[in-house]
Parts: C-alpha cells; sequence; structure tokens
C-alpha cells in the first residue's frame, strides 16, 4: 500500500507522461504540483520515486540534479485504476448491509405471519 505523497505522486506523473512514454520531470514541477499539505523537498521526491522504482511502478532512465526522465508502469497504472474503483470509508457496500436487511424482512414476515395466525384463530 503506497502512502498519499507517493499516491499524489504516481497520480501527477501518470496524468502528465501519455502512454508509458519517458517523460522528464523536474522535481521542482512535481513539488510545485503537489497540495500544500503534502509538499515536499527535492530529497523528499528523490525518495518517493526510488520508492516508486523498487515496487516496479516507474521505470526511471536517468536521474541527474533533480531532472528525471521517467515512465509510470503498467502496475503502476493499475494500482492507480484499483484505488479509484475502491468505496471511500463513509460508502456503505450493499455486501455489508445485506445481512441486517435479511434480518430485519424475517422479522417483519414472521411478525406479521403470527399476527395473521393470531386473528384467523382468534374469529374462526
Amino acid at each position: 500500500m503506497l502512502d498519499t505523497k507517493s499516491m499524489l505522486i504516481l497520480k501527477i506523473l501518470a496524468k502528465q507522461s501519455a502512454g508509458g512514454s519517458y517523460k522528464i520531470f523536474e522535481s521542482a514541477d512535481l513539488i510545485s504540483s503537489l497540495p500544500t499539505r503534502y509538499r515536499t523537498d527535492s530529497d523528499g521526491i528523490r525518495h518517493i520515486l526510488t520508492h516508486l522504482e523498487h515496487l516496479d511502478m516507474i521505470s526511471i532512465k536517468y536521474d541527474d540534479d533533480d531532472v528525471y526522465c521517467l515512465s509510470v508502469l503498467p502496475y503502476g497504472l493499475e494500482v492507480l485504476e484499483n484505488t479509484k474503483l475502491k468505496p471511500g470509508r463513509s460508502e456503505k457496500t450493499p455486501k455489508n448491509s445485506l445481512p441486517a436487511l435479511v434480518f430485519i424482512l424475517s422479522f417483519i414476515g414472521a411478525f406479521l405471519g403470527a399476527l395473521i395466525s393470531y386473528f384467523l384463530t382468534k374469529f374462526i
């Protein structure tokens, strides 16, 4: 699992590089593309890019004085797609609410069945 800064950097790289081709990025441009609360320095960018390369999410062709030539690999794109498909914390999935729904409907059905049988035996 990636931390938030790494995921943001991977999103920025995937958005700016097209079709898996290599593109040149400067660490200053990556830093300015980050939201202000996630800003870091060039050493932090170097660490994140090295981490992403070790996870086989990006391929770094060369790096020279905070200038990187890199490409996002298919695994990195797959990780981005999987994070888009996962529901957020506030969203409930139908799978989690299904047992509660079954319990409530069973209870209502049993109650109505008992009520109907009571009235049928009382008045017949």
